[in-house]
């Protein structure tokens, strides 16, 4: 692996992945605390500071081991949980789903951000690539977060909005698999069928949806 090209790699995704865990985990605790919870505020992790949701090994460590093993070919990390207690919640199972949804709500609205940001840089002529790189990778990344966090299992947000929409009985079921959840999803993500049933179709859904929304303002811009 060329360290120059490790060293661009991570020069030019720190600051779209650090405003996008970042924002992602601040907008859950902001979300419990507006339904109920205060959980997260008691704990200082309603905060826009990056160090207050980074996970060494699921933040640094194992994407830069992914890096290095699949020559950059997969990544994967996760940052530090935001607390929410559910039960706090004035209406547990309806506002599960809003405080799930908050998350990759705000990624969607982030890479819409990049995605703008991408235009204005081309409608006043910056071609820099470092720049143009960084808004690209901007639109990636949440639109990677906003897709993989909404697969319906837990402990993912898309398994808790699951769980919140589903009658009682099958909601207990499907809250049953939140201890091997994440496993189970290792498991698909490294066997590829999160990757072709489920990343691919709505990531490509997604960014089409980001350009057709803001089509008007790339005529207007270029």
């Amino acid at each position: 692996m060329d360290p120059t090209e490790l060293i661009q790699t991570v020069l030019t995704y720190a600051l779209p992945v650090l405003f996008a865990i970042t924002v992602h985990e601040a907008a859950h605790g902001y979300a419990a605390r507006h339904f109920g919870d205060n959980t997260a505020a008691m704990m200082g992790r309603i905060t826009l500071n990056p160090l207050k949701h980074i996970d060494p090994v699921g933040t640094i460590l194992m994407p830069l081991l992914l890096y290095f093993a699949t020559s950059g070919a997969f990544l994967f990390g996760y940052a530090k949980p935001v607390p929410v207690r559910f039960g706090n919640l004035r209406n547990p199972k309806r506002d599960m789903i809003w405080v799930a949804l908050a998350g990759p709500g705000v990624n969607l609205l982030q890479a819409m951000g990049w995605m703008v940001l991408l235009y204005l840089l081309a409608a006043i002529g910056i071609n820099e690539p470092f720049f143009v790189k960084m808004c690209q990778g901007g639109v990636l990344v949440n639109i990677v977060m906003f897709v993989f966090n909404l697969f319906p299992l837990p402990p993912l947000d898309g398994g808790r909005i699951l769980v919140g929409l589903l009658p009682y009985k099958q909601a207990m079921l499907v809250s049953r698999v939140e201890p091997w959840g994440f496993f189970i999803v290792m498991a698909l993500v490294v066997s590829g069928v999160v990757s072709a049933l489920w990343m691919q179709p709505l990531m490509g859904l997604t960014l089409g949806f980001i350009k057709l929304v803001l089509t008007p303002l790339r005529m207007l811009l270029l």
